[in-house]
């Protein structure tokens, strides 16, 4: 009754923005990532061994959405292994929770095979990967290593929406990505509002959904090549066109901040004087750069000449998976 879990965040080169499913977290068009190591979220879940459900996260009691998020994955296992009883899950990260890395990707992916194991369940990487997602969309992706795609599926009730692997992380060790944390502000807009308003009122949205789509398959094959330009080139473009729509909504929501843009343009300086490095952005202001692991400490020198406080350095991980050393 008693299992821990640990998962990697991951970056997504194709964004995920916006939700067709706001409940279920279905989203508008598929994605793709690759899952970050040495980066992890390790949980503990028992179930049957206190009186009322106890969340804590990094050493905090879990309160609000956050809480009731983690309860409504826990619901969903004791719905698939009635008589579970009540449980007590801790959760712990080992890097910023503001370094622009989805913390609660990693975390949901290491909820979902802790809570399935402690159940008694076995091991399906797609029945974890659905239940990751329903806690945070991302986290789908963390459940397998390397580069994954996250389908975004059609039916109605999410059964065929999520996550598989395309690529091990074995495939592309050279492969470096570097998070410039220029800013530990907290977002005025979180993710999950500036989403639907996105949805709702950007005018740009239905192309966004549309070209993100299509994006896919040549994202596959710049990996499947190691090509670091062509994928470079294409997570640019992919993260410009997520922030336009941003950008076009009503009210405008805009993630970037000046540290932002000057390390954009200086990796665009590095690039003309033929050093490899391209970046990714999601709905915050740290920009995550590509690159390889001959111009990694470069990167890390640029990032921090531009104003980024902190730099976390990561490349593909491995899969989530069961570990023997509980956090209680």
């Amino acid at each position: 009754m008693k299992a821990t879990a640990l998962a990697h965040p991951n970056i997504a080169l194709v964004k995920y923005w916006g939700k067709r499913d706001e409940a279920r977290i279905l989203p508008h068009q598929s994605s793709l990532s690759v899952t970050l190591a040495p980066m992890h979220v390790t949980t503990t879940v028992e179930f049957g061994a206190v009186e009322a459900d106890v969340v804590e996260l990094n050493g905090a009691t879990a309160k609000g959405g956050e809480a009731a998020r983690v309860l409504a994955a826990l619901d969903l296992v004791r719905a698939l292994a009635p008589k579970l009883g009540k449980a007590k899950v801790v959760s712990r990260g080992d890097f910023p929770a503001a370094a622009g890395l989805a913390s609660s990707a990693a975390g949901f992916a290491a909820l979902a095979v802790a809570a399935r194991a402690a159940a008694g369940l076995p091991r399906d990487v797609r029945a974890e990967s659905i239940l990751a997602r329903q806690g945070s969309g991302s986290a789908c992706r963390s459940i397998q290593g390397g580069v994954c795609v996250w389908k975004k599926g059609t039916a109605l009730d999410g059964s065929d929406s999520f996550a598989e692997q395309a690529f091990p992380d074995s495939h592309w060790p050279q492969l470096r990505l570097v998070v410039a944390m220029v800013s530990r502000e907290e977002k005025e807009v979180k993710s999950r509002d500036g989403m639907r308003t996105t949805v709702e009122t950007s005018p740009y949205y239905p192309a966004w959904a549309r070209n993100a789509e299509a994006e896919i398959q040549p994202a596959l094959a710049a990996i499947a090549a190691r090509d670091l330009q062509a994928i470079g080139e294409l997570s640019e473009r992919n993260a410009w066109r997520m922030h336009a729509t941003a950008l076009a909504a009503d009210p405008p929501l805009c993630y970037l901040k000046p540290a932002t843009l000057a390390v954009i343009h200086a990796l665009a300086a590095e690039r003309r004087a033929g050093r490899p490095m391209y970046f990714t952005l999601d709905a915050g202001p740290n920009p995550v750069i590509l690159t390889d692991e001959a111009n990694e400490l470069r990167a890390v020198e640029l990032a921090r000449a531009c104003g980024a406080t902190e730099v976390v350095r990561g490349q593909p991980g491995g899969d989530a998976r069961l570990v023997d050393a509980h956090l209680f």
